[in-house]
């Protein structure tokens, strides 16, 4: 089952249930989800990797949101964004810890002989492409900063 048609279960299950918090941040994965199948440069199916970057973003603009609304003293729109942002998150797979984001970040290195912060780039582009929806860019960012400068 892809993540369209999950999101449409639980949708139903949702309605169901007459939870409205959850069905609201279900339409908006759904929303977005039609959107991206509907882009002119895409086929009729998503790719994983297209759904997990939509999915990422996604938590990423709740979360940022949550901050900006935690900073203004709205609660209430603060804590709509971080359930929102623990809903999608549910979607996503298990995020790697940072030993494992380290291990993985030193082998790329040493395959690839980096050894200067000149580096950074050749690296990040490798990790990113190995690392998709697995970690968090900005700890494979930090954590490759703090590997090459040693």
């Amino acid at each position: 089952m892809n993540l369209t048609e999950k999101i449409t279960n639980d949708i139903k299950a949702a309605m169901m249930a007459k939870d409205q918090p959850k069905l609201l941040a279900l339409r908006a994965i759904k929303a977005e989800l039609l959107l991206l199948k509907t882009a002119k440069e895409s086929s009729d199916e998503i790719s994983e990797e297209s759904s997990l970057k939509l999915l990422q973003k996604l938590v990423k603009q709740r979360k940022d949101s949550a901050a900006i609304y935690k900073q203004q003293n709205r609660e209430d729109l603060y804590k709509q964004e971080e359930f929102e942002a623990y809903i999608i998150e549910a979607y996503l797979p298990k995020l790697m810890s940072e030993e494992e984001v380290s291990e993985i970040i030193k082998k790329i290195i040493s395959e690839t002989g980096a050894n200067s912060i000149k580096d950074m780039g050749k690296i990040m582009g490798i990790a990113s492409k190995q690392l998709a929806g697995k970690a968090d860019n900005k700890i494979v960012a930090d954590k490759v900063k703090s590997l090459l400068s040693i």
